[in-house]
């Protein structure tokens, strides 16, 4: 079958969704495209983790490396996280003549328009929904949801098309009266095959880059700016740790903005007490001899889909607490830390660092169990695929 799908912001050396689970589809046998957003309209926050210099050669590489293609269409704006396309993106769509259309984050301005344009479409459509509450901050966000209660949610039950939570809230029946009962829920998930423990590889990276076999490894992955809480690392970086028996080292990856808010992270990272390797954004794949170096990982704000990876290669973490968080830690899989507490983030990270050997062992093997027995997203991208197959064949029997 041939699958479009469309998303508002794409970059092809992240480790989102979208990239993952299209190339699995490819895998699957199908033909896949992404529809998305050109990115010289999508703010600096976003895009400067990967950068957008020669973004074209990038899209062709991913389509040379997976088999998706990827299709750029002009924005207006970015505004609110939601992108503004310019006219044209309905008439893209039909003419790529897809068998379903997979809408990635049903409350966007791209994915309101094509709900509205349904019956003119004519394809069926799988829309999927990523939000939660901690990231619904927008003060006109009660105005925003009645309108959607009233102008969206209709359509979306009245044809009874397919909606896919990815993680496990009710806020589409709390805040869109979508019932859970007309929901599917589907989580994210990683390649537990390519993201796996591999003592060769630790022993070769650390031997590499002046890490001793039995030195405390901690690893961030990820922005430094202010929503992924760059400075709250920063800071909490700045005291030497002490550890009982053994040394500790800092792994950071990811380069910080080019604003004020960057440069007040680079200049106290820079003042540590502690050691810290440091090293340039990675792509997706460049990032697993990373983790399978470090002995755990640390989140200090929002947790990233980087968790599933981590502890696919049993690392524990280190994260911050909300809603998703308390179960991803509990079971001996992590350690919660209050929002904004560095004294509990400091806690975390030395009790880990002296933990006694067959406890932490228990941590390592819990975190790699739950994701291997969870959150394996070979066998998830299939099932995202069934509803899509599933929802194809409805389509055309009521459409008859």
């Amino acid at each position: 079958m041939r699958f479009v799908h469309v998303e508002d912001f794409v970059h092809p050396n992240a480790g989102y969704q979208i990239n993952l689970l299209t190339k699995l589809q490819v895998e699957q046998g199908h033909e896949v495209i992404i529809v998305a957003g050109e990115l010289d309209k999508i703010p600096v926050f976003l895009t400067s983790f990967f950068g957008k210099e020669n973004i074209e050669e990038k899209d062709k590489d991913f389509e040379k490396s997976t088999g998706v293609k990827i299709i750029r269409h002009p924005l207006y704006a970015y505004y609110s996280g939601r992108a503004i396309f310019k006219p044209g993106l309905h008439k893209l769509i039909k003419s790529l003549n897809p068998d379903v259309l997979f809408v990635h984050n049903e409350d966007t301005v791209m994915g309101m328009k094509l709900l509205w344009d349904y019956k003119n479409m004519n394809v069926p459509y799988v829309l999927d929904c990523h939000m939660l509450e901690m990231a619904s901050e927008n003060r006109f966000r009660e105005y925003f949801r009645f309108f959607y209660r009233k102008f969206v949610t209709p359509i979306i039950l009245k044809n009874d098309i397919p909606l896919i939570r990815v993680v496990d809230t009710d806020f589409v029946q709390k805040h869109y009266n979508i019932p859970l009962s007309k929901t599917k829920l589907l989580s994210f998930g990683t390649d537990t095959e390519f993201y796996k423990p591999n003592a060769d590889v630790r022993s070769s990276f650390r031997k590499e880059h002046g890490i001793g076999e039995n030195d405390f490894v901690v690893l961030y992955a990820g922005k430094l700016d202010h929503a992924k809480g760059g400075k709250f690392l920063a800071e909490s970086l700045k005291k030497k740790f002490n550890l009982v028996d053994r040394n500790i080292k800092f792994i950071i990856i990811g380069t910080a903005p080019k604003d004020d808010y960057g440069k007040e992270v680079n200049r106290i990272l820079s003042e540590t007490e502690n050691e810290i390797l440091r090293f340039p954004t990675q792509t997706y794949f460049d990032l697993a001899k990373f983790y399978q170096a470090a002995d755990i990982a640390v989140f200090p704000k929002q947790c990233s889909m980087s968790y599933m990876e981590v502890q696919s290669c049993a690392l524990p973490v280190v994260l911050e607490e909300n809603e998703i968080n308390v179960e991803r830690a509990s079971n001996k899989k992590g350690i919660i830390f209050s929002e904004n507490n560095m004294d509990e983030f400091r806690n975390a990270i030395e009790t880990f660092g002296n933990m006694p050997n067959k406890e932490f062992s228990d941590y390592q093997k819990n975190a790699r169990e739950n994701v291997v027995n969870n959150f394996n997203f070979v066998p998830i991208a299939q099932k995202f695929t069934d509803v899509m197959i599933e929802e194809y064949h409805k389509f055309h029997k009521t459409t008859k």
